[in-house]
C-alpha cells in the first residue's frame, strides 16, 4: 500500500464527528486521498452492543457521502472474526472509529488483533485514520470509562488504554468532549468528569504522562510524514500535566518533536515549536469517488451545536411573538427544521435531537394558536369605543353618577382592559391574558 495514499494522516476528533461543523475537516482529510484509492470502511465496535447500532452506522454512511462524497463500508463487529476486522482496517486507505461507549471498545479491541493493526497503521501504515469520541478516549495508554462514572456513580479510576499513540512518543490520557458544558449549573467538561474528578485521577499518572484534551468540534490531525501537527474546528486542544495546562489554539500548527516535548515537560516546555500549516490539497473535480464543488458543495463551519441552534430558534419565535411579526415567528420555526435535519447525521446529538423537536413541535403549536387569535395588535381595534367609554365614565362621576361609573370601569375589566386613574387622567391597557399571543 506503500503508493496508495497522498498522506498518512492521524486525525483525532473531540465530538461531533458526523455533524455539519466537521465537514470541511473530513473533505479536506479525504481529498489527500490519492485518487481511484478511497476505500472506506468504518468500525461501528465502539457502540455494537446498542440496539441502534445499525441505524448509527447508516446515519455515519449517509452522513460521509452526502456532505463528503465518500462511499465507506462498515466493519460490524462479532465475535471471533478480529482477524477479519484487522485485515479491513490494514487494506482500506480511510478508516474511521467513533461513537459509543470507550469501556466497551477496549474490552473488545485490547489484546487483540484489531489493537495491533490500527497500532502499526499509526506507526508505518499508510491512509486516512480518523479516530474520535470514545474510540478516542480508547487511545491513550489510560482511558476514562465515563459512563461508569458519570452515569452509574462509581468511583474514578482509569482503565488500561489502547496507547495507540505511544507509537509517536506520546504517553497521554487522551480526553475527548474536553470542553463539554451540557451540564450547565454542574460541571461537565473533561469528558463529564468535572474539575474535582479529573484532578483526582490526574494525581495517579506516571510523572512522564499527561492528559490530552480534545474540544468539541475539534481535531488534532497529525501528518504522520511530515511531522506537522495542527488543531482545527471549533474548539482547542489542551495538553494538561499536574493541574497545569498548555492551550493549543485552533488552527494553529506546530511539530510533532514540539508537541511529545510538551507532554514529556508541560507548560515548563513551553509552546511547541511553530510549523507552518501545509497547503490544502487541490480536489480534483474529475478524480473518482472524490466530491466537486458542483455536486458536494462544501458545507460552511457551524458556530453553533444544535442546542445552542435551538435556544436561539426559541429566542427569535419569542422576538417575533413581541414584535407580532408572523413571518419571524415561521422564519424561527423553519431554521430550527433546517438545523435538525443538518445535524441529524451526528451520531453525538441523539437527545439533543429530541429536544430540539419536542421544542420545534412547541412553536409549531404555539403559531397555531396565534393564528386563531390573531397578531394584529387589539389595543389599535379597541381605542375608539374605550376611550368613548372613558370620556363617558368621566362625565358620569362628575355628575356623581359613581355607581354607574364603577359599573363601566367592571364591564370594561371583564373585557381585558384594566383602567388606571390619575390626577392626570385616565388611562388604559390590555390585560396580559388579553395583550396578544402566548
Amino acid at each position: 500500500m506503500g503508493n496508495r495514499t497522498q498522506a498518512r494522516v492521524l486525525a483525532i476528533m473531540g465530538s461531533g464527528e458526523t455533524s455539519p461543523t466537521m465537514v470541511t475537516i473530513h473533505k479536506a482529510l479525504a481529498a489527500r486521498l490519492r485518487p481511484g484509492h478511497q476505500t472506506g470502511v468504518l468500525l461501528d465496535t465502539p457502540y455494537a452492543f446498542q440496539e441502534n447500532a445499525a441505524d448509527i452506522s447508516a446515519r455515519s454512511q449517509a452522513y460521509f457521502a452526502r456532505s463528503v462524497g465518500l462511499e465507506v463500508g462498515v466493519v460490524a463487529h462479532a465475535d471471533g472474526q478480529a482477524a477479519a476486522d484487522a485485515a479491513a482496517i490494514r487494506d482500506s486507505d480511510w478508516v474511521f472509529a467513533g461513537p459509543g461507549s470507550p469501556s466497551y471498545a477496549l474490552r473488545q479491541w485490547r489484546g487483540t488483533q484489531v489493537q495491533k493493526a490500527l497500532r502499526d497503521r499509526i506507526a508505518g501504515g499508510t491512509g486516512i485514520t480518523i479516530i474520535a469520541s470514545a474510540a478516542a478516549a480508547a487511545m491513550g495508554f489510560a482511558a476514562v470509562p465515563v459512563y461508569e462514572i458519570y452515569k452509574a456513580g462509581e468511583d474514578p479510576y482509569w482503565l488500561d488504554g489502547l496507547d495507540l499513540l505511544g507509537v509517536l512518543g506520546l504517553k497521554v490520557a487522551l480526553i475527548p468532549h474536553y470542553n463539554n458544558a451540557e451540564g450547565g449549573t454542574h460541571d461537565t467538561r473533561f469528558c463529564y468528569l468535572g474539575e474535582r474528578r479529573l484532578a483526582r485521577l490526574e494525581r495517579e499518572l506516571p510523572a512522564d504522562s499527561a492528559v490530552l484534551g480534545v474540544d468539541e468540534h475539534t481535531a488534532l490531525v497529525i501528518d504522520l510524514e511530515t511531522g506537522v501537527v495542527e488543531v482545527l474546528g471549533k474548539g482547542a486542544v489542551t495538553v494538561r500535566k499536574a493541574g497545569a495546562s498548555t492551550v493549543l489554539r485552533p488552527d494553529s500548527a506546530f511539530t510533532l518533536p514540539g508537541l511529545r516535548e510538551l507532554v514529556a515537560k508541560g507548560p515548563g516546555a513551553g509552546p511547541p515549536a511553530a510549523a507552518p500549516a501545509p497547503e490544502a490539497p487541490r480536489v480534483d473535480p474529475g478524480a473518482q469517488g472524490q466530491p466537486t464543488t458542483q455536486d458536494q458543495p462544501a458545507a460552511p463551519m457551524t458556530a453553533s451545536g444544535l442546542p445552542e441552534l435551538t435556544r436561539d430558534a426559541e429566542a427569535r419565535f419569542e422576538a417575533g411573538i413581541r414584535d407580532r411579526s408572523g413571518q419571524a415567528m415561521v422564519a424561527a420555526i423553519l431554521d430550527l427544521d433546517t438545523a435538525i435535519e443538518a445535524w441529524a447525521s451526528d451520531t453525538d446529538e441523539n437527545d439533543n435531537e429530541d429536544r430540539a423537536r419536542a421544542v420545534l413541535r412547541g412553536l409549531v403549536v404555539r403559531l397555531g394558536k396565534a393564528a386563531q387569535d390573531g397578531l394584529a395588535d387589539p389595543a389599535g381595534r379597541l381605542r375608539p369605543a374605550v376611550e368613548r367609554f372613558i370620556r363617558l365614565r368621566a362625565s358620569l362621576r362628575k355628575d356623581g353618577a359613581y355607581q354607574a361609573a364603577d359599573e363601566i370601569r367592571s364591564a370594561l375589566a371583564a373585557a381585558g382592559v384594566e383602567l388606571r386613574d390619575s390626577p392626570d387622567g385616565t388611562t388604559w391597557r390590555l390585560a396580559e391574558s388579553s395583550a396578544g399571543p402566548g
